[in-house]
């Protein structure tokens, strides 16, 4: 029997350009490498194409978002996914009517839009201010299915929550995909969250038996400020990384230079570890009532 092996890419890079322009062709200079080097599937950091706006509250910056449709920088990716023939997530700050979203259009290896999805979780930290400019998202959880295999993503924070993993696994997902944006906490410079970072998405690996990507960027940005506050500055993580169905990290870029990690996973087999191990076969779902509450009382009180 033929195996379904799949070669993944994580694409890690900098976004501080106020000229969006230079983003974009950076991305799909880093793209076109990666598909060069074998990549099927290619995945780019959280809101790749701006600058991180959300470091401060500036209403200014909502002039950044664009709506889904006639969307001429979405539609590049889109042809580009077509001409490589890879499938390429792709994130995008959403304006749709009144609302706004963290939103990521999903183009299969034909150019094709397979749909959208819109953020889940939205954080509210000191340089990470998403609440002021995003709506939760109102799609639910997306699994794609693509030329190369059913594909689950997640944007950033929602990496935090295994509810997010899980639900995708459970929709078929055979790889979960995380486009990020993490660094430092303006409020605590000396702290650094990037262990934990990793581990917490090593355990949805490893708790799913799914191989796992995470592209991060890199760089020191500052955001604007406004009348009520000085500006203030992040310095992103980097190290994006891929992980196996146990967990493992099998690579990982650095903290500050452009990187495109690559692996080929065997689908095949990874669904056959996965059966072996029978986490899906032995949960009880019946038993899992208090996920659904808030505070974990028991449904219906």
């Amino acid at each position: 029997m033929k195996s379904r092996l799949i070669t993944v890419a994580a694409i890690q890079m900098h976004s501080r350009d106020w000229n969006l322009e230079a983003n974009i062709d950076r991305a799909m200079g880093l793209i076109r490498q990666a598909a060069a080097s074998g990549a099927n599937l290619v995945v780019c950091p959280e809101l790749f194409m701006n600058p991180y706006f959300c470091i401060d509250e500036n209403s200014e910056h909502f002039d950044l978002a664009e709506p889904l449709e006639c969307n001429e920088k979405l539609s590049r990716f889109g042809r580009l996914a077509g001409e490589l023939g890879i499938v390429l997530p792709v994130g995008f700050f959403e304006r749709a009517g009144n609302a706004f979203y963290n939103s990521l259009v999903m183009f299969d290896a034909d150019g094709s839009r397979l749909g959208v999805y819109r953020k889940t979780h939205i954080p509210d930290n000191p340089g990470y201010s998403e609440k002021y400019y995003f709506n939760p998202g109102d799609t639910g959880f997306k699994v794609w299915s693509t030329k190369f295999g059913r594909i689950g993503v997640g944007i950033c924070w929602d990496q935090w929550f295994p509810e997010s993993a899980r639900s995708m696994a459970l929709m078929g997902a055979e790889i979960l995909c995380y486009p990020t944006i993490i660094g430092s906490n303006p409020a605590r410079p000396d702290s650094d969250c990037s262990d934990h970072w990793q581990r917490t998405m090593q355990g949805h690996a490893a708790a799913n038996a799914l191989p796992l990507i995470c592209a991060n960027r890199i760089g020191t940005e500052t955001g604007k400020g406004n009348i009520a506050h000085r500006p203030l500055e992040v310095t992103f993580h980097g190290r994006s990384f891929i992980a196996d169905a146990t967990g493992g990290k099998i690579a990982e870029a650095g903290r500050e230079n452009e990187s495109i990690l690559l692996h080929t996973f065997d689908l095949d087999e990874c669904r056959h570890f996965r059966e072996e191990w029978g986490f899906f076969r032995d949960r009880r779902p019946s038993m899992y009532g208090t996920i659904g509450t808030c505070d974990g009382s028991s449904p219906g009180n």
